[in-house]
């Protein structure tokens, strides 16, 4: 798009999509042994011949060996403590300085402590299934990677992208939080400015007035990445303490001066233009599960200590009990905030772009609005590099793969960073802050993980009841001979086959045919789940007074999905025990899946409108480019 204008449209097409020069191509990531090395040659264009060929391609897979360039052995130094460290810094930001100000006033009210403990649950699930994952592939701590492995190249694509997405939304909203916090500190004499001269120019889609001081918050980010900039675990480290230290500051702030009539409201202290209805849920049962799908975005980042796994003491402990910890504390710290911001300010007079400086100048305590404001800068400043840092390394990835576009993948000699992925990602994160509200790029931002969230758990169920990926072609062709009858016919033995392991599966460890009961299972389960998603969330009222169409609907799916779950159940697990495993499964991550696809059900239909735009933009990407250039066709059996 940036260079459409100078470059003629079909050049440009033909530049982009025609395959590389040999010299520049890039070798292929460790693939089955014995595959044939296409590093010095473009991969073949794969074409579907038919629709049977066409599915396959959809579903190849990535070996789960570990990659040459992944190998390199780190000293395992980090306990518990360090690794709640790091995940707390990747976690508390703008979601306990911004967001919480904006969920209290417009979704939830004071009810957003709820609202808060309910995404933390639906993280707490989420967690262990990262933490599984984490535990077992050690060469890799990405979705993306975790889908290739386990579920197959479509849904890892699906996963890159919106993880794609759910970094740059993020990177634009915390950088709109800066602004919003720099501005309030002088003033707000720029955002007044701006709002005079551009609002009248700005549709109502966009934001009111374009941020030019966020733009150049991810501009010098871009930059300072793009001339090799590292993260840095000890300004990580020195920020998070600062930040809990307000926080606590905050929290006994709000119990010394707030009043508890705040959240025990009635219609004499409201206006006309008030929301909601008082007390302390004003916005209903809606509003708390509404608030909850927003506040997930406040609990995304503890999957930066899955990246340590090879430098955490006992991985298969220190890096679950890590993520629970890291939850539960910033669960404390959401919940404490929200409890003293509500208790300082009724929840309708709060401000919805600087909650806490604000509500500290409402009490009168003026010098305390600067230290806090002074305070967020900090912590978001912190959080701004634990979420831009991982996008070009995604992009890159992806590139590497062959489902984006191999000059993504193009590394500056001089710093060793991937240039072009900066530059794309920076260029993307920039624009969207300059011009879209706040509250759109932390919608979406939520929903985009959410679903990485699901098919993360999809990927774990999948992955532990397959065989060992290692198998040669003729303990394969074993197995299958094993499984299949001699003294009747091979379709019709197949068939029964199949039908009886559903209930009586003949082996104890994981065969072809189990893994894929489990893989069909457990896709009918996704669908069943979200069907169910969908008519809670729309017509949660009808079901539980007992309409008779939705009612009956609903039970029939809830029979359907304990039958498949339990078919599941039956099958043979993978045995090996040198690494965490999720409890309670298939239950665990199917309760994961309904969870996040049912607070995704609850997002508006503005979010699902640009949401389905990102990823209409993502499959016109994979299907026109994608499908035809996966270096995993070069080695499709």
């Amino acid at each position: 798009l940036l260079w459409g204008r100078t470059l003629p449209f079909p050049e440009l097409a033909r530049s982009v999509l025609s395959p590389p020069a040999p010299h520049h191509s890039t070798a292929p990531r460790n693939w089955t042994p014995g595959a044939k090395d296409h590093s010095s040659s473009t991969p073949p264009r794969m074409r579907c011949q038919d629709p049977r060929q066409c599915g396959q391609k959809l579903i190849r897979r990535q070996p789960l060996e570990p990659r040459e360039e992944s190998e390199i052995l780190l000293s395992r130094h980090l306990n518990i403590l360090h690794l709640v460290v790091l995940g707390v810094g990747s976690t508390l930001g703008v979601g306990v300085y911004i967001v919480v100000g904006e969920v209290a006033l417009f979704v939830a009210g004071p009810a957003i402590i709820i609202s808060f403990l309910v995404a933390a649950l639906s993280s707490v699930l989420s967690g262990l299934c990262y933490a599984e994952f984490g535990t077992r592939i050690k060469w890799t701590s990405s979705a993306y990677h975790y889908s290739y492995i386990s579920v197959g190249e479509l849904w890892a694509f699906i996963a890159g992208w919106n993880l794609i997405l759910s970094y740059v939304f993020a990177t634009a909203s915390v950088s709109k939080a800066w602004s919003y916090t720099f501005d309030g500190l002088i003033g707000n004499h720029i955002s007044q400015a701006l709002q005079r001269g551009f609002s009248q120019y700005m549709p109502d889609y966009l934001a009111r007035y374009p941020d030019f001081i966020a733009l150049a918050v991810v501009l010098l980010l871009t930059g300072a990445l793009t001339l090799g900039a590292r993260e840095s675990l000890l300004v990580t480290r020195v920020f998070t303490g600062i930040n809990v230290l307000v926080l606590i500051f905050i929290i006994l702030s709000g119990f010394f001066k707030g009043d508890l009539h705040n959240w025990k409201l009635t219609e004499q202290d409201y206006t006309s233009i008030t929301p909601g209805s008082g007390g302390f849920v004003p916005f209903g049962l809606g509003g708390i599960l509404r608030g909850a799908a927003i506040c997930f975005y406040a609990l995304v980042g503890f999957d930066a200590i899955v990246t340590k796994e090879q430098e955490a003491l006992n991985p298969r402990r220190s890096i679950p009990w890590s993520i629970l910890i890291t939850i539960f504390i910033c669960f404390l710290a959401y919940s404490g905030v929200s409890a003293a911001l509500t208790l300082m300010v009724p929840y309708y007079l709060i401000h919805p772009e600087s909650p806490l400086p604000q509500a500290f100048l409402y009490i009168g305590w003026d010098v305390a609005r600067y230290v806090v404001a002074v305070t967020t800068l900090c912590a978001l400043t912190s959080r701004l590099q634990s979420i831009f840092f991982p996008i070009p390394v995604v992009i890159r990835d992806m590139a590497r793969d062959g489902l984006l576009f191999r000059k993504l993948a193009s590394v500056f000699v001089h710093t060793g960073t991937p240039i072009m992925a900066i530059m794309s990602s920076g260029n993307i994160a920039g624009l969207l802050a300059l011009l879209f509200k706040f509250s759109d790029l932390v919608d979406l931002m939520s929903i985009g993980n959410l679903l990485v969230y699901s098919l993360v758990s999809f990927s774990v169920l999948v992955l532990r009841y397959q065989p060992e990926q290692t198998l040669s072609k003729k303990e394969e062709i074993d197995i299958s001979r094993h499984e299949a009858s001699p003294s009747e016919p091979v379709p019709e033995a197949r068939t029964s086959r199949i039908l009886k392991t559903l209930w009586f599966p003949n082996s104890t460890i994981p065969t072809l045919i189990s893994g894929q009961i489990v893989y069909g299972c457990t896709s009918l389960l996704v669908l069943l789940l979200t069907i169910l998603s969908v008519i809670l969330a729309q017509w949660s009222s009808q079901v539980f007074s007992g309409d008779p169409g939705l009612t009956t609907v609903a039970v029939l799916l809830l029979l359907l999905i304990t039958g498949v779950t339990v078919i599941i159940w039956r099958q043979p697990k993978d045995p090996g025990p040198e690494y965490f495993k999720v409890p309670a499964l298939p239950v665990l991550p199917l309760v994961s899946i309904f969870v996040n696809v049912y607070l995704m059900m609850l997002m508006t239909p503005r979010t699902w409108t640009q949401f389905g735009i990102w990823n209409a933009i993502g499959f016109l990407i994979y299907f026109g480019y994608g499908i035809r250039h996966s270096l995993a066709g070069n080695n499709h059996r």
